[in-house]
Order: C-alpha cells, then structure tokens, then sequence
C-alpha cells in the first residue's frame, strides 16, 4: 500500500513540488542522506518525462505519484495516462534500451544509443541514478518504478 499518493496537473511548475515531496517522504522513509540527491534528480526526470507527455496528448490528466517505504525499500512509481500502442511501443523500446546502455556502463554505449535514437536520455538517466528500475507501457501509458535502499525509518 502506498504511504502517499500524489497526482498533478501537467505543468512543468509542478515537477518542484513533486520533487520536494519525495524527498521528505523518502528521508522520512530511512533512505540515506547520500541517495537523497539522485532520489531528486530522478523522480525529477520522470516527473518531467510524463508531464512533457501528457501536455502532448492529454493536458487535462493527471500526472500521478506513489510512494511507498516498506521492507527497506523505498520505491517511487510515476504514471502518466498517455493513450495509445505506438506510443507505448516507443517508450518500451526506449526504457529496455536505457536499462541495457545503463547496465553496459560505457560512455561510447549511451553516445551510440542516443545517436542512433534508440533510447531516451531522460530514462537512461533515471536508469542510472536508481538503485532498481523498472519501466512498463501499456496502451494505458507508461509507469516508471524505481526504488533505493531504506533500511531504518525514521
């Protein structure tokens, strides 16, 4: 169960005010000081990533967050309602892509898979600054999990 829920409108403004929640919440959640800033950075590129999507296709949904500390996990999922397979289909290709290019670790690897359009920078970055990521497409749209170490609570 999540231990809060958030949803916001599409508006870049927003993604401040996510980025600031998470960070208490995932301090609060026993997430180490030294992770703090790559929690940011990447609910951050996420954040982004969805809103710039939804203010594309569907301005009038919501952006939404979950964020959950259980288990010495803390774990953030970002939702957009992005409709549509080709859509879907892009981001799959691009989150599988991120996760390979983030796991090869060579700086020539992620110039290849940028060049060649393969991947997104924005999900490549999130691939490396959380500890565990996973990224799902739907026709639904796309959520992106990723979860840090939280071993003591607060």
């Amino acid at each position: 169960m999540a231990i809060v829920e958030l949803s916001f409108s599409a508006l870049p403004v927003h993604v401040r005010t996510a980025r600031l929640i998470v960070t208490a919440v995932a301090r609060r959640s026993g997430v180490d000081e030294a992770l703090l800033d790559e929690v940011r950075l990447a609910v951050g590129e996420a954040c982004s990533r969805a809103v710039e999507a939804h203010r594309r296709q569907c301005p009038d949904e919501p952006v939404r967050l979950e964020l959950e500390g259980s288990g010495g996990r803390f774990e953030v999922t970002v939702s957009d309602a992005v409709p549509g397979d080709d859509v879907a289909g892009r981001a799959g290709r691009s989150a599988a892509a991120a996760q390979e290019v983030a796991a090869a670790g060579s700086p020539e690897d992620l110039d290849f898979a940028l060049s060649d359009g393969s991947v997104d920078l924005g999900l490549a970055v999130i691939s490396g600054l959380a500890d565990d990521v996973d990224i799902s497409a739907t026709p639904k749209g796309v959520q992106i999990r990723m979860s840090w170490p939280a071993p003591a609570a607060r």
